[in-house]
């Protein structure tokens, strides 16, 4: 008796099938995330949030990136840089952090100084290091427990303990200190395209290298996150 079997366009075509299916089945399980409980509400804001990006944000950042020279959007990021040092070395000394305290402030004290206002990095240049705190990590070293992930437009990734660490730090910046309005705000403004036109590279890989680009940017975040509490030695995680 003549056994029917599948012709091999139609076995590759099946393979083919069978296997998206189990890849489809494996991005859904990698997506979920305990942490992510509002994960409905951070896609949509992640999708209002590219298409902000696609025709606004990106296109400033790139033109600001393509029309200013090297040498003065480094001094743009240098100042900002130089102004952050003030919250830094708060939060270095609110977590016990003594030295690196001390570090931030002699940053803050050289560059503004021997490195005109901050235009320039002297500080990196003599060997003082540069360390990256803030009240998020502050919350967390005190004790307040890790909080579920939030992504919001124009603020990015967060958790909800990271944003009320960035809530206080945005509205206690020594910008929003400038009395004069279009001042203040310029300034906050050119930071944001200075940070957004220094992040152009990555868009690429994470566009390139992620096949669910919100699942991406989140775990990486808060991998991140983790990484800057425990300064780098995070603990191990249970299988």
């Amino acid at each position: 008796m003549k056994t029917n079997h599948p012709t091999p366009g139609l076995l590759s075509r099946l393979l083919v099938l069978a296997s998206a299916l189990a890849l489809s089945s494996g991005l859904c399980g990698a997506a979920e995330n305990p942490h992510d409980p509002y994960e409905n509400f951070n896609r949509t804001m992640y999708s209002v949030n590219k298409t902000l990006d696609t025709y606004v944000t990106r296109p400033v950042a790139q033109a600001y990136d393509a029309a200013v020279p090297l040498p003065a959007k480094a001094g743009v990021g240098n100042f900002f840089g130089n102004v952050g040092e003030v919250w830094i070395s708060a939060n270095s000394l609110m977590q016990g952090k003594a030295g690196d305290a001390g570090d931030s402030v002699a940053r803050f004290l050289v560059n503004s100084t021997v490195g005109i206002f901050g235009l320039f990095d002297v500080a990196s240049e003599l060997g003082i290091e540069r360390h990256n705190e803030d009240l998020g990590q502050t919350f967390a070293v005190w004790g307040v427990k890790e909080s579920n992930y939030l992504f919001l437009p124009v603020i990015g990734p967060r958790t909800l303990r990271d944003a009320g660490g960035w809530a206080i730090e945005f509205f206690t910046d020594p910008l929003m200190g400038i009395k004069n309005y279009h001042t203040r705000y310029g300034a906050v403004t050119l930071r944001f395209v200075d940070v957004r036109a220094g992040l152009l590279p990555a868009d690429k890989i994470v566009e390139e290298a992620a096949i669910d680009e919100y699942a991406y940017v989140r775990d990486a975040y808060l991998q991140r996150r983790q990484n800057l509490i425990y300064d780098g030695r995070p603990p191990r995680l249970e299988d």
